[in-house]
């Protein structure tokens, strides 16, 4: 039962149990709060009879004060059965996504964007607070409790029971035959919330190059349409929800009148006392109440369910796993035979194979579009291949824990992601136990000391979301004193110096040099004079090893690499 709740729910283990406290403590709470009706039962039937006794009096009294205490730690007891333990679940609950999210692979990330993600997390999470703090207990506890009471009905006169009681499955049929339109309104209107909250952020990403385009107004009329889209949507999911809920509700209406139309007749013909009759209302009308709202309820948790697919969606989905512990000879990385597709029908690699070999620096280079990051990305297993074997050591990387295999690899990508924080603390991710001795040297041999020394708080200064208070170049270097930092035996760079001037570059390629030794390197570039140093030259082209060697024996080739050679030479001497 837990594990169905789990997964229909989107809870932890925890969770699942605190729900269901939740709903026995609403149950208990709904049924003591009958006990005052009893009690006016009783005391009816002494005013009818003429007079209370004396020995009476007290007992009303004590009643009364024992149901105004039970009442209240009934109260009590529900909101913390319900209202703490969801807030305690939903931030298990964010923590849970977000540690899911961590261990997906990036095939993932490519069907999703940054703004869905963050509206599963933050916004689906927050609208399902409400949901298990009032819609589904309150809804167990109602039916639960209005389920024992209608039993009870029977025993004292079933044709009433039957009058007052009808209207309650049919107004549930009408909500629960709702779900579909429901689901269907929800995934309309959820769409358009994160097509939305993407143009939003689109906006304040792009805002510079569409003002240095004047394409604000142009852009800002189309994001205006869909924040209408949102509002429009939002009224057809009111609308179409609201027609089921209050159909329901006008059916309940209908228990009162056949209640007390069929207790008129059955007291006219003696078959009724006034006393049950009077009860029979006075039941009904506490019934009818509470499960007006609790269609409304219902009608909630069904509405939910999009918000909860989209959490399974992430939870579900299967993760990277393999062995925790390395079993690699040797740090040569060999490539077989590899095919690869991003969407299993787009082919970006096909059949190849080469090997980077330990204490060499080996080069990808070849035309955009022919797969070159994406080996550099498979080699640490970003992704999966779809066939081949890729191998570290003679070690098979599928088989490996990534966070496992990633401690081998120093990666510098081509687009840096920096942190709010101190550039001592943005280096310092590279291996978070480092001192900051550690932490300085690595930055020294990356020369961030040239720009930080400079810095109203040098080192300690705060860079800014993603380094905003920085150049391209010196965004670079802190990303390259990161992989001075952890030093690890495999070096993955993409174009790791494509943000520095000639000059720059120079002195980064010198202390990459001292970096690299004994290491497994390989490079990205588009620069030629990067690459030709390199001991091996791999050439990829429409995801194909168009051709492999050092620089002298492919220039010495009629291939690839001797035409990109050439026409580099050529825009070099390009002038105005």
């Amino acid at each position: 039962m837990l594990k169905k709740l789990q997964h229909k729910y989107a809870l932890s283990q925890q969770g699942a149990k605190d729900l269901i406290k939740a709903c026995f403590a609403c149950t208990l709470s709904y049924l003591i709060l009958m006990f005052p009706v009893g009690l006016l039962y009783f005391l009816v039937i002494d005013l009818m009879n003429g007079k209370i006794p004396q020995n009476k009096i007290a007992f009303y009294c004590i009643g009364s004060v024992i149901c105004l205490v039970l009442i209240f730690f009934s109260t009590w007891i529900q909101y913390n059965a319900t209202f703490l333990s969801t807030y305690v679940e939903s931030g298990v609950r964010r923590i849970t996504l977000a540690e899911k999210l961590r261990k997906l692979p990036l095939s993932f990330f490519g069907k999703k964007d940054l703004s869905d993600l963050t509206s599963t997390i933050m916004t689906d999470c927050t609208s399902l607070e409400q949901t298990f703090s009032h819609y589904i207990p309150e809804l167990v506890g109602s039916i639960i409790s209005t389920t024992i009471i209608s039993v009870s009905l029977f025993f004292f006169n079933w044709k009433m029971a039957i009058a007052a009681l009808w209207v309650l499955p049919i107004a549930f049929c009408i909500v629960l035959f709702s779900s579909n339109v429901q689901n269907a309104l929800g995934r309309r209107q959820m769409s358009v919330k994160v097509a939305c909250a993407d143009g939003i952020q689109e906006c304040l990403e792009t805002l510079r190059d569409l003002k240095s385009n004047n394409a604000e107004n142009e852009y800002l009329f189309g994001l205006d349409k869909k924040i209408k889209a949102v509002e429009k949507r939002a009224i057809i999911s009111e609308l179409g929800t609201a027609v089921f809920v209050v159909s329901a509700q006008l059916i309940l209406k209908l228990g009162i009148a056949t209640t007390a139309l069929t207790g008129g007749i059955l007291l006219s013909k003696g078959d009724l006392d006034v006393l049950t009759f009077f009860m029979f209302l006075l039941v009904a009308s506490r019934i009818y109440d509470p499960m007006q709202a609790t269609l409304i309820n219902l009608a909630a948790i069904i509405g939910s369910k999009v918000q909860i697919d989209r959490m399974n969606e992430i939870l579900d989905h299967t993760v990277q796993s393999g062995n925790s512990q390395l079993s690699n000879k040797g740090y040569d990385i060999e490539f077989k035979n590899v095919g690869f597709a991003y969407n299993n029908t787009e082919n970006i690699l096909q059949d190849v194979s080469f090997t980077a070999k330990q204490g060499e620096v080996t080069a990808l280079i070849g035309p955009s579009g022919g797969g070159k990051t994406t080996v550099s990305r498979l080699a640490a297993r970003f992704w999966d291949i779809n066939k081949g074997k890729i191998s570290v050591g003679g070690m098979d990387i599928s088989k490996v824990d990534p966070e496992t295999l990633l401690s081998l690899y120093s990666i510098v990508f081509q687009d840096v992601t920096l942190f709010n924080n101190t550039i001592m603390e943005n280096i310092r991710i590279g291996r978070k136990d480092a001192t900051d001795k550690e932490v300085l040297k690595a930055a020294r041999l990356a020369h961030c000391d040239e720009f930080a020394e400079k810095l109203p708080n040098h080192w300690n200064t705060l860079i800014g979301e993603n380094g905003s208070e920085l150049s391209g170049g010196e965004r670079q270097r802190i990303s390259i004193a990161r992989a001075f930092l952890k030093n690890a035996p495999i070096i993955l760079l993409d174009e790791a110096t494509a943000s520095l001037d000639v000059e720059n570059e120079t002195v980064i390629q010198e202390a990459l040099s001292t970096l690299i030794q004994n290491k497994t390197v390989i490079v990205i570039a588009h620069r030629m004079r990067t690459v030709s140093g390199a001991d091996k030259i791999v050439v990829l082209k429409d995801g194909f090893v168009a051709e492999h060697g050092s620089h002298v024996e492919l220039i010495n080739q009629e291939g690839v690499y001797k035409r990109m050679v050439q026409l580099q030479t050529q825009a070099q001497c390009w002038t105005f």
